[in-house]
């Protein structure tokens, strides 16, 4: 099970999408999640960026938190395909990035 709902790493793969722009934003949204969710959002992009499985979430979750020494929202910054990877781990666990993205965008 996920530690970190659906809708809330949708809305950090929007941010990230506009981090010119977003870049308060994406750091306070993800500095207010608790440490378990960081860690569940940092397995996640670690999955979609193929450093683990699907079956190992457990084990990417636990990497995680014990190797959390940079602020998770600056981590996450350093990679240049954030977005991608947060989707594509989403989707390799079986859930629709774009569902949640489109049930929380609504452009003005």
């Amino acid at each position: 099970m996920l530690p970190i709902s659906a809708d809330k790493v949708a809305e950090v793969i929007i941010l990230a999408r506009e981090l010119d722009r977003a870049e308060n934003e994406f750091d306070g949204f993800v500095d207010q999640l608790n440490d378990y969710e960081k860690a569940g959002l940092v397995a996640i992009f670690w999955i979609g960026r193929g450093s683990f499985e699907p079956e190992d979430l457990a084990e990417a979750i636990e990497t995680a938190t014990h190797e959390a020494t940079t602020p998770t929202a600056d981590y996450l910054k350093g990679s240049p395909h954030l977005a991608d990877h947060l989707e594509a781990g989403m989707e390799a666990l079986g859930i629709d990035a774009s569902s949640a993205e489109n049930d929380l965008y609504r452009p003005t």
